[in-house]
């Protein structure tokens, strides 16, 4: 659906004009202007896309007829139209394959010689690993150098 048509579902449930929903709906698919196809939906289709909305448009929003409604029920609304359900960030960046680029490797895989291209894939399957519970996650830090007394 397209932000007018969510506009107008909303209309049907709550009343007022479709000018009363519309920005909410409109900043929910905004990022179709980066990814015209429906993976735009991970940008803002989740349960803190919703949280965001509320930010950015307040708790509640009255419509043209007088009547308050709550800024969540109607992003609630337009994710669940699009999806069935609410997810949450997580559900949607679990899936999401991890590319060496994403490990701030300083030159494109294949721009590396074989083995280290091998070094690389091995990270991007070990970052991917779920940790034990109860183990430390290792620093990326490097360790700061104590100055000696003089």
């Amino acid at each position: 659906m397209n932000p007018y048509h969510h506009a107008l579902s909303s209309v049907r449930k709550w009343g007022g004009q479709v000018e009363d929903y519309l920005s909410i709906h409109q900043f929910l698919d905004e990022s179709k202007a980066h990814i015209a196809d429906i993976r735009h939906r991970a940008l803002r289709h989740h349960a803190e896309g919703i949280f965001l909305c509320e930010r950015i448009f307040g708790p509640t929003i009255t419509t043209s007829s007088g009547r308050i409604i709550p800024t969540r029920y109607v992003a609630e609304q337009h994710v669940k139209e699009d999806l069935g359900w609410i997810p949450a960030l997580k559900d949607w960046l679990q899936n999401l394959q991890l590319q060496p680029w994403m490990l701030r490797v300083a030159v494109k895989p294949e721009d590396l010689d074989k083995n280290v291209r091998q070094r690389v894939n091995t990270a991007v399957v070990n970052y991917r690993r779920p940790r034990r519970p109860g183990r430390p996650v290792p620093s990326r830090r490097k360790p700061r150098s104590k100055k000696q007394p003089t």
